[in-house]
């Protein structure tokens, strides 16, 4: 395997993986802010950080590569004239374009070497942090009770949103709320910048678009059928938009496109709805009617670069018949019970990684869930998830697939 990424299925054996090991951004959360940060409870890092690498190691463990995102961002911003390319653009992101907060901003984290840069960054910056007086009218005009410069990004530990691996190819994603738009800017200076990768990624979709798509909604099924969400965070033409040019510029000719509903508690598709094996998939019950339907539409290449769609509402049949197999086994979160589905889905009962096929790694709190999994003959590697849970994100959310074998 010489290609930087490849990935074309949700299940061939993982060979490396992006990681973000949550950092002090955690402990900027505070209850003010959690909406703001999108957060629902703050995390006690010291613990969360001890699941994490708990989880790291798990997957280091079956030797899968891990790839820290921070550490590549150091790597990546190596070069003066690069770094301060980003630092520009980072602060504009960031509120500030022009003026004497963009100026102190600029000097301060100029100052610093590229990996502790990056980590204050990530980490988010206080106005006292800076020792000069930063007064402007852009910073007056802003809220001055928040006490940070440039906000924390403690979504970053879910490595899985602001890009997405799609064969030998990426999409960088233009993410949907405030609080994670800038964490795509890193990956896109990464996959510009770092030896790993730089000349030798396609970008099947930049983030610089008006619609938004995020990597909890893109799932690979095969190496040529793709499952996207139209969710809360991914729009309808956005999928559209990756779609043509994936089926313009790559073997992908089926996008299957699944409505979920459109809350905080189903975010992306990969909350209620994940491949573990050739023919077995989990999915969270109340993403299906009575009858085990879901709206979804499928879309082929038609004529002169356009796209057909067709409706359809029967999913398995729909599996089946993408993916060429006589039967798909949908096993249920919670085993379908109306108590223990919602609360083990809340807690990511549905966000599962797979890391071969039929193997995968869960959270250890989902039980009922993982119990059923493996009656269905998977094997579970369970990870510990009382504070990392707390960010509404499972195993999938915190890990971005580089490499995967393909599946024979």
């Amino acid at each position: 395997m010489t290609q930087a990424i490849h990935v074309t299925s949700e299940i061939g054996k993982l060979k490396t993986v992006m990681l973000h090991r949550p950092g002090q951004e955690i402990e900027n959360i505070t209850p003010d802010s959690m909406e703001r940060l999108l957060f629902d409870d703050i995390p006690y890092l010291p613990i969360a950080q001890k699941e994490h690498d708990y989880f790291a190691q798990v997957l280091k463990d079956k030797d899968i590569e891990v790839l820290y995102f921070s550490k590549l961002a150091a790597e990546a911003l190596a070069d003066s004239a690069v770094r301060h390319e980003f630092l520009e653009r980072m602060i504009a992101e960031s509120g500030y374009a022009v003026g004497i907060t963009h100026d102190a901003l600029l000097e301060y984290l100029e100052a610093m070497d590229p990996q502790a840069m990056i980590n204050k960054i990530i980490e988010g910056v206080r106005g006292s942090d800076i020792q000069r007086d930063t007064t402007d009218l852009q910073s007056v005009s802003e809220n001055t009770v928040w006490p940070f410069l440039m906000d924390p990004m403690p979504n970053a530990y879910f490595t899985r949103d602001p890009q997405a691996s799609i064969g030998n190819g990426l999409s960088i994603n233009k993410m949907t709320f405030a609080a994670r738009m800038r964490e795509s800017l890193i990956t896109e200076y990464i996959m510009k910048h770092h030896p790993r990768f730089m000349g030798q990624v396609e970008v099947w979709r930049d983030r610089n678009h008006a619609t938004h798509i995020e990597g909890g909604d893109e799932l690979v099924l095969s190496d040529h059928v793709l499952a996207i969400g139209i969710s809360q965070r991914t729009t309808a033409n956005a999928i559209e938009d990756i779609t043509r040019k994936l089926f313009a510029d790559s073997d992908y000719d089926t996008v299957i496109a699944i409505k979920i509903p459109h809350n905080h508690a189903m975010m992306h598709l990969d909350t209620v709805f994940t491949m573990i094996n050739h023919d077995q998939f989990t999915v969270h019950p109340a993403i299906l009617n009575d009858d085990g339907q879901v709206d979804n539409w499928v879309l082929h290449p038609g004529k002169d670069g356009q796209v057909t769609m067709t409706h359809h509402t029967d999913i398995k049949a729909v599996l089946k018949k993408a993916l060429n197999k006589p039967e798909i086994d949908l096993i249920p979160t919670g085993n379908g019970d109306p108590i223990v589905a919602p609360r083990e889905q809340w807690n990511d009962g549905s966000n599962t990684l797979a890391i071969a096929p039929g193997e995968v790694v869960t959270y250890d709190r989902n039980y009922v869930s993982n119990d059923l999994l493996r009656q269905h003959g998977i094997l579970v590697h369970e990870v510990l998830s009382s504070e990392l849970s707390r960010g509404r994100g499972g195993p999938r959310c915190m890990s971005c697939p580089i490499v995967r074998e393909d599946l024979h």
